[in-house]
């Protein structure tokens, strides 16, 4: 059975069953921003993938009010500036789903040259282990903060340092 057909998808929905409302914020923050928080964790499918999850439960873009959706369109710029300047990568893919987890969230994916999805779209599960070397994840994490610290909407918190 498909979530979507699951007795629990309308509470889901509705927001009142939604394990990030439940909690009050998602796994893994790293920082909020004006409409949303940033996440980024060590069990990423590719280096650099960070969240953008929102601080209003939505389900679609159009859930939210102009006003609401205009922080969040812009709170995804600024990630998206930091994110290209931190990694390097030679493009960001940018993705909303919430096809399991409908509580409106952008995934980022760094994209470079000879990445094992190179040429077509990430397949998170066909990821085998770590993507980040020893001590590499704390240092991109730390690299970003500081990319996004310029940012007066930016506020660094949510995880202990490594």
């Amino acid at each position: 059975m498909s979530k979507w057909n699951s007795p629990s998808w309308p509470s889901l929905l509705d927001g009142s069953a939604c394990p990030i409302c439940v909690r009050g914020q998602p796994l893994d923050v790293i920082g909020t921003l004006d409409s949303a928080w940033l996440t980024m964790s060590e069990n990423a499918p590719m280096p650099g993938y960070v969240c953008l999850v929102s601080q209003i439960h939505a389900v679609e873009l159009h859930d939210l009010s102009d006003s609401q959706g205009d922080a969040f369109i812009r709170d995804a710029r600024v990630v998206s500036k930091a994110l290209s300047m931190v990694t390097g990568a030679v493009k960001l893919n940018y993705e909303i789903h919430g096809n399991t987890l409908p509580h409106l969230h952008l995934h980022f994916f760094p994209r470079y040259p000879g990445d094992p999805f190179e040429g077509s779209a990430i397949e998170p599960h066909r990821v085998q282990g770590p993507v980040y070397a020893p001590g590499q994840f704390a240092e991109v994490r730390g690299q970003l903060l500081a990319a996004l610290r310029p940012n007066s909407s930016f506020k660094a918190g949510g995880f202990a340092a490594a």
